[in-house]
């Protein structure tokens, strides 16, 4: 099994920066594609951003295109989420997922998942 732990959540005011990591263990993180997903309270958990196994492509939601960058450390087993410009709306538990196969932009395709950090944007 593979261990995925996120770190990094708080509060921020909005358009402010928060900077997510996820650690990985139990397994070669550079072999699976990694993504990030976030729920709010009473909302269905969704799709916010994935980078392709070793790091060659990233994809990301519509609604934090240009404010979010995902990225991952091989050498460490960890990717992070560098969350600019935040807005009240992105207030939700945020987390980490891990899959061998597909887009990675589902919920359905990621067998792994961490226990979520809260990250509240305050207006």
């Amino acid at each position: 099994q593979v261990q995925l732990v996120e770190s990094g959540g708080g509060l921020v005011q909005a358009g402010g920066s928060l900077r997510l990591s996820c650690a990985a263990s139990g397994g070669t993180s550079s072999s699976y594609t990694m993504g990030w997903f976030r729920q709010a309270p009473g909302k269905e958990r969704v799709f916010v951003a994935v980078i392709i196994r070793s790091g060659g492509s990233t994809f990301y939601a519509d609604s934090v295109k240009g404010r979010f960058t995902i990225s991952r450390d091989n050498a460490k087993n960890t990717v992070d989420l560098q969350m600019n410009s935040l807005k009240p709306e992105d207030t939700a538990v945020y987390y980490c997922a891990a899959t061998l196969a597909g887009l990675g932009t589902r919920r359905y395709e990621y067998k792994y998942w961490g226990q979520g950090t809260q990250v509240t944007v305050s207006s």
